[in-house]
């Protein structure tokens, strides 16, 4: 789940999932910058908690990383469940989305 390179100086940002601690990290040119704790419940993913580095606020990458974040759930074949008030307000705002949530 990394973005591709361009050209440009722009920052390379990545999501990865992290089985281990139950977060998607978000890494900006190789730093932490954000995470969204998740647990898992019967094929769904209870999203409860997304946090961004407030030097990083304001600049979308939240929102990059919840899309990515449930990129990943829908490849799983698994349904979000949306805890965090973040998560459902980005749902809310991107109904596209709204495929990977539970009804």
């Amino acid at each position: 789940m990394t973005e591709p390179s361009t050209p440009t100086d722009e920052p390379t940002r990545t999501v990865t999932r992290d089985d281990a601690n139950s977060r998607y990290l978000l890494t900006v040119d190789r730093r932490e910058v954000g995470h969204v704790e998740y647990a898992l419940d019967d094929g769904r993913v209870l999203f409860l908690h997304t946090e961004v580095a407030k030097d990083a606020g304001g600049s979308g990458l939240g929102s990059f990383l919840v899309r990515e974040a449930l990129a990943d759930v829908r490849e799983r074949a698994l349904t979000v469940v949306p805890v965090c008030t973040f998560v459902a307000e980005y749902l809310r705002r991107h109904p596209a989305e709204a495929d990977a949530a539970e009804a």
